[in-house]
């Protein structure tokens, strides 16, 4: 099988071919080529494009010049020598995360910092990139991406809406590539070899092209929250994805170290293209500059005073002119709100309780659509299929993962298993995740600030028979002196649902300093972060917090400011999820 593309191989020097297991136990291929110094300076990863496989990318191994780097190229779930139905991976997300199990298995067998690593990446695989640096927040050195696929040029009207459609009704199909090989290069010898290619991948799956799609324009929306030192290539004769989204992308990037190159006449394969030597210069000497130079760590800490989420907030807490159309618009849509409550029991409950408490949380997590007959149960049903409901569920799968998780990770270490969690609401979250452990804590300290909640989990421990080794506490989240008291010390603390619901980040520096000096070096952090909503204005105009009864206005943090936050305080991440729609992530860290 290397004998179809061995050319690109042999010139790209010694290679290793070997496997890593990604997140769901998937061996996925890739190749490595080691640093030809006595001392790698760092590792570079190569994805390739949609369609496509890791050999598509060797030469550049050599064609970069950057000898003293090691290279990496996988084959993306579904493509090359990577098993998987062609063409398919379960969701966009997961190929995401499948990039950030390879880049933990990179630096955990090699031993490069994620700080010491490089990403180039094309097309879709571009796109992968971008995502993961937006959603995981890793620290890498730079970022070069290639003619992002931001924006899929389907040629068919309506193609979009009519794949959404005919997934909706008939389930998952799969959509045939039409570019050909004379439309990617202007290189002779890449358009034969893509046409000779055993292992090119014609068909996308429609989820896959849908999710692309719509995770593209959150990832270009909100680019301002990737800071990274980023260099942008755009192929100026592109047939395959437009430039618009390429270019907003590039104006919104953060972080001052950018670069963009339009690349005139290049087809879409522009690191493959004939004249790739132009491209492969401008990626050279960002890369090299950027490993010459400390690492540009852009602090965003103090993004609750300055910083785009800040204006953002602001925005949403201006109220509209009532006799405005806007003002209309939602005061209608609060009476809505308040007139379908006589019926549905969770909007009952979130316009008595406030839509963030805790008890709006427990119903959401039961999911079971009650209310005044069919007409009531079915406004439930909508109520919480809500995305971000739907979000808040899947958080708690993934809490209830990493909770499982962290106390197997300290029992194995044979540390004592002290759990405490800081603001628990109801707590159903953190017994149900007990219950699914196969490790068991040592002791259980749940608190909040309010009364009911505080009362309901009293409830819940007795009612699953451990108040022995449970128990409920009235605590404020924020008072840092306090927690730093708790005994015993916690090895497993967890803040849920918590910090997202306020936007000033000096409450978040003391809540996470008293927590740091309770904690012992080696102990264990959950904390969930809301990096994006795609329902925030909604949320602000409409709904009400349990704080009074007053909007309930997010101001977002960036998953880089949670990471920041929690690492100033002495933390240092480990893992992370994140759900499908890219709203809530659940990450684990330990105390240095």
């Amino acid at each position: 099988m290397r004998a179809e593309f061995s050319s690109d191989l042999a010139a790209a020097g010694p290679v290793e071919e070997t496997t890593f297991r990604t997140h769901d136990g998937t061996e996925l291929f890739y190749r490595k080529w080691p640093a030809r110094s006595d001392k790698a300076k760092g590792a570079v990863v190569l994805l390739h494009r949609g369609h496509e496989h890791g050999g598509r990318v060797a030469h550049l191994v050599d064609e970069l010049g950057l000898h003293d780097f090691a290279f990496y190229a996988w084959d993306a779930r579904g493509h090359g020598r990577s098993p998987g139905i062609r063409g398919f991976s379960p969701s966009f997300a997961d190929s995401v995360r499948d990039l950030d199990s390879f880049v933990k298995h990179i630096s955990a067998s090699d031993g490069f910092a994620v700080e010491d690593m490089a990403v180039i990446a094309q097309s879709v695989g571009a796109v992968l990139a971008a995502t993961w640096v937006h959603d995981y927040a890793p620290p890498i050195r730079a970022l070069v991406l290639a003619s992002p696929a931001f924006s899929v040029k389907l040629y068919v009207p309506f193609a979009r809406e009519g794949i959404r459609l005919w997934q909706k009704l008939k389930g998952q199909f799969f959509v045939n590539s039409y570019v050909k090989a004379k439309f990617l290069t202007h290189d002779p010898e890449r358009i034969a070899s893509f046409e000779s290619d055993p292992l090119i991948t014609r068909p996308i799956a429609s989820n896959i092209l849908l999710d692309l799609y719509d995770t593209a324009e959150r990832i270009v929306d909100d680019a301002r929250a990737i800071i990274v030192p980023t260099q942008l290539l755009i192929s100026g004769s592109d047939w395959v994805v437009r430039h618009a989204p390429q270019h907003r992308f590039y104006e919104n990037l953060a972080h001052p170290l950018k670069e963009r190159h339009v690349l005139k006449g290049f087809f879409h394969d522009t690191l493959g293209e004939k004249d790739r030597a132009i491209a492969i210069a401008h990626a050279r000497r960002f890369i090299a500059d950027r490993f010459a130079a400390e690492p540009a760590i852009l602090d965003v800490t103090s993004a609750d005073e300055t910083g785009f989420t800040r204006d953002e907030q602001d925005r949403l807490s201006s109220p509209h002119d009532l006799l405005s159309l806007k003002g209309l618009y939602w005061a209608i849509y609060r009476g809505s709100i308040r007139f379908s409550a006589l019926f549905s029991k969770g909007l009952k409950v979130g316009v008595k309780t406030g839509f963030d408490s805790g008890s709006t949380l427990d119903y959401v997590y039961e999911n079971q659509p009650r209310g005044f007959g069919p007409g009531g149960r079915l406004i439930d049903r909508q109520f919480l299929d809500a995305i971000g409901w739907r979000g808040i569920r899947q958080r708690k799968l993934h809490l209830e993962e990493l909770i499982g998780a962290a106390l197997t990770r300290l029992q194995g270490a044979g540390r004592s298993t002290h759990m405490l969690d800081i603001a628990a609401g109801h707590g159903r979250y953190v017994l149900d995740a007990i219950a699914q452990s196969e490790a068991k804590p040592a002791s259980v300290r749940l608190q909040d600030y309010s009364p009911i909640n505080v009362e309901a989990g009293r409830t819940l421990i007795a009612d699953r028979g451990l108040a022995a080794t449970a128990s409920f506490h009235q605590a404020d989240a924020f008072d840092g002196d306090r927690l730093a008291e708790t005994m015993p010390s916690p090895d497993l603390a967890i803040v849920s649902g918590l910090y997202e619901l306020f936007p000033d980040n000096s409450l978040i520096e003391r809540s996470l300093g008293g927590l740091a000096r309770a904690m012992k070096p080696g102990s264990l952090l959950l904390y969930t972060n809301q990096p994006w909503h795609p329902q925030l204005e909604m949320i602000a105009r409409a709904l009400t917090s349990h704080r009074g009864g007053e909007a309930w206005v997010m101001r977002r943090r960036t998953q880089a400011e949670m990471d920041q936050l929690v690492a100033a305080a002495g933390f240092r991440k480990i893992d992370q999820r994140i759900d499908q729609w890219g709203i809530f992530t659940v990450s684990i860290a330990e105390r240095l």
